[in-house]
């Protein structure tokens, strides 16, 4: 990056810490801080951390006085936050978080991967409230400010929780290590929950199943684990008997039929395939390691994120439907600025799609911030060329 385009950025991020409000974790005195700054070998990450603060307003002094590009605080709870080693700081807990990343789901154009990540968010919030007994009181959600969404649970009763713990709960989320003989069994009158996503993607999976020719079908069956040919042959025949039962009365299969037993759990057994597409897109694809990590470091709601220079902006969980992180998360104005762009692009941001030739622009001081934090373009001194 250079050095015109670094200084631009430092004095945006720092205009905006200097009058904003900020926002801080709760028990201040107990979480561990850290940053990424502006410096020469910027956007290569250089994190400051083992930084503990008093209280929030000697934080929020740290911040104002420094201008962070990126600024993160402890999930975990200790009683030394700025001791030099996991070991000294001595953990007291840490909350529950889930991450919900674009990157892990799809790859295209920016708009299309948070409206994408959205989806997930609101099927993990759905499973949270609707089928774990998360109060939404104790749920606080979060545009991350790049592609995705955190979401903390603030509940005492799983604070202590270790990893074992949490790999249960976001294994549930996920769809992780399903048994289909308990799933199916585990029937409830709440049309919510993993027996009745189960039988979904079954009966989804069984019609697709009968949508092929007779040939690409068996190979399909007997390519499961522990299916041959003769059981390939003998559910293809029956597969129009199954699919009746799956669709209209699930609740007579029975696993003890061997030739059904076998078909199942080879199905579950697979990592990719069909069957398996088709229960990922019923799960809540957060990223488990997220979950699972009790010393894991988050970024700070109100602050800027330094690969966006969008807002990590809190909201309510029931506002989550009409948030546009193109327009809600954005901070910087419309003042023309300069920049060189290193390759055509369209962008939408602030209600307006922006379609960029390679070489000088002037664009919006959002747009162009928002380049110059993604490294697709570098402020430019002359010539311009309106969008």
């Amino acid at each position: 990056m250079k050095a015109a385009t670094l200084e631009f950025l430092r004095q945006r991020f720092s205009a905006y810490y200097a009058k904003e409000p900020l926002l801080s974790p709760s028990s201040v005195p107990q979480r561990e801080w850290a940053f990424v700054f502006f410096d020469p070998d910027y956007p290569d990450i250089r994190m400051r951390r083992h930084l503990g603060f008093e209280t929030k307003e000697e934080a929020f002094s740290y911040i104002r006085g420094m201008a962070p590009a990126h600024i993160y605080y402890s999930t975990a709870y200790y009683a030394r936050p700025g001791a030099g080693t996991m070991q000294e700081k001595e953990w007291l807990g840490a909350d529950l978080i889930f991450d919900l990343d674009a990157d892990h789901l799809m790859r295209g154009p920016y708009d299309r991967m948070l409206s994408r990540v959205k989806e997930e968010t609101e099927k993990l919030l759905d499973m949270l409230t609707l089928e774990i007994g998360f109060s939404p009181r104790e749920i606080e959600l979060v545009f991350s400010g790049g592609r995705g969404y955190h979401v903390h649970v603030h509940d005492l009763a799983v604070r202590n929780w270790g990893s074992s713990e949490r790999r249960e709960l976001i294994d549930y989320v996920c769809g992780i290590g399903l048994d289909p003989g308990r799933v199916l069994s585990h029937r409830t009158p709440s049309p919510r929950g993993w027996h009745h996503r189960y039988i979904a993607a079954l009966a989804e999976y069984l019609l697709w199943l009968e949508s092929l020719g007779e040939k690409e079908r068996l190979a399909a069956i007997a390519g499961l684990e522990g299916v041959g040919k003769t059981t390939a042959e003998e559910f293809s025949r029956r597969l129009r008997e199954v699919i009746s039962l799956v669709t209209s009365d699930p609740s007579s299969l029975n696993l003890k039929d061997a030739v059904l037993a076998k078909v199942i759990r080879g199905l579950s057994a697979q990592k990719e395939g069909e069957f398996a597409a088709m229960l990922r897109k019923r799960a809540a694809l957060a990223d488990e390691p997220v979950t699972t990590d009790t010393k894991r470091l988050i970024r700070l709601p109100s602050s800027l994120h330094g690969g966006s220079g969008f807002r990590v902006t809190p909201l309510a969980p029931a506002d989550l439907g009409d948030f546009d992180p193109l327009v809600d998360a954005v901070v910087f104005g419309e003042r023309d600025v300069k920049v060189d762009l290193a390759f055509p692009l369209s962008m939408p941001l602030l209600g307006t799609t922006f379609r960029l030739e390679k070489g000088v622009s002037a664009v919006p001081e959002a747009l162009a911030v928002f380049l110059c934090c993604r490294g697709a373009a570098e402020i430019a001194g002359g010539g311009s060329r309106a969008p």
